[in-house]
């Protein structure tokens, strides 16, 4: 991997650049739609491709439990599996130490919001949890308890690297835990610490490997001012081709904003800065501001299955009735297919009947959207 710095903004952070990989090149600031399961739900690849989609992300918990790591890697890889010719990232399985741990316990993430709000305690390592989650931590590694078929499965950074490269992705991620937003400091301290330690055994596991892959290194520390710059320091001094932003973001975007804050100057700015999991416009905006250069999230495609489309303002329930006598697009700006070529009415029917291609025709306005976004912010860089 390859990555150039074309220009600065005059403002802020930002900055328009190209990272390059063998199979292909992404530019800068960009979206990364997620196909957790190495697909975008509901998209063949050749309608991403007339989206504009330059890479996709794919989650290497769920790879692993189905089909497996070992069966994508007998049939060439991700590329070839989905017959995908562009850039793939995949995440390290530290998220779903989250999501099917803490995100569970604390009541946040999935079930709820990632930004739980200010009234909500912090919560201890020792203190009562309201459910039991399916992963449990340790120095080696976490176990996970499979949502599938409850059978136990061991992460370790060696082998979150060896599911990573039987895969084949072009840029992966060190093993890490994400954090909850109502893990306390010392938690949030112990897990950061056990993250660097497993970021340098990931760094050993792919060197001996000798893997064609650029191995991104991921910062720890939750919205706790200084070991968001404790993490950045030790991460960047690492050598690792590029970097990931991960855990707990705090409670509200605004500290979140503040995270970025702490962290970027710490960070070597000659390499790519990966924002994880955050995907909405108006926080590519504010996270581009501050030095984001890519960016992963569900939240588009989510959206779009469930009948949200968006728009430059206020997002559009298209399930709602009182579309379906609209004659006009999703959008009457937009030149995505559905938009060209399908009313309101019609898909808001779509999804009153439960027919699939209501789902597939909002799904592809809103990536459509998130990539004229993205054109939109290097064009102004």
């Amino acid at each position: 991997m390859n990555f150039r710095i074309l220009k600065k903004a005059k403002r802020g952070y930002g900055r328009l650049g190209v990272i390059e990989t063998d199979h292909g090149v992404i530019h800068t600031p960009s979206f990364v739609p997620v196909g957790t399961q190495a697909t975008v739900k509901g998209l063949t690849v050749d309608q991403l491709r007339s989206l504009g989609t330059e890479s996709v992300l794919c989650n290497t918990y769920h790879l692993y439990l189905r089909p497996g790591d070992k069966t994508v890697k007998k049939m060439g890889g991700l590329h070839k599996f989905m017959n995908w010719d562009r850039p793939i990232w995949t995440d390290s399985g530290g998220f779903q130490a989250f999501s099917l741990g803490a995100a569970i316990e604390h009541g946040v993430g999935k079930i709820a919001s990632i930004f739980p709000g200010r009234n909500q305690k912090d919560v201890g390592e020792k203190e009562r949890v309201i459910k039991d989650g399916l992963t449990r931590i340790t120095e080696d590694g976490v176990e996970f308890r499979s949502h599938l078929d409850g059978s136990k499965h061991l992460f370790t950074p060696e082998k979150s690297m060896e599911i990573q490269e039987n895969l084949g992705a072009d840029i992966i991620f060190a093993f890490d835990e994400c954090t909850s937003p109502l893990h306390d400091y010392q938690y949030t301290k112990k897990s950061m610490e056990r993250t660097h330690r497993w970021a340098k055994r990931s760094l050993v596991a792919h060197k001996q490997k000798e893997k064609k892959q650029s191995l991104f290194g991921i910062v720890q520390g939750g919205a706790y001012k200084d070991l968001r710059e404790i993490s950045a320091q030790f991460i960047g001094s690492l050598s690792f081709p590029g970097f990931g932003i991960g855990g707990s973001l705090g409670k509200s975007k605004k500290d979140m904003y503040k995270v970025l804050e702490w962290t970027m100057p710490h960070l070597p700015e000659d390499k790519p800065r990966h924002l994880l999991g955050i995907g909405s416009p108006e926080d590519i905006y504010e996270c581009v501001k501050r030095g984001v250069d890519t960016f992963d999230c569900v939240l588009p495609t989510r959206l779009g299955r469930n009948g949200n489309a968006l728009l430059s303002g206020e997002n559009l329930n298209i399930k709602s009735g009182r579309y379906l006598k609209d004659k006009k697009p999703i959008d009457k700006k937009c030149k995505c297919y559905t938009c060209q070529n399908h009313t309101r009415a019609y898909v808001s029917h779509l999804f009153r009947a439960n027919e699939m291609l209501g789902p597939i025709l909002t799904t592809i306005h809103n990536l459509f959207f998130m990539e004229e976004l993205m054109k939109g912010i290097r064009k102004s860089i």
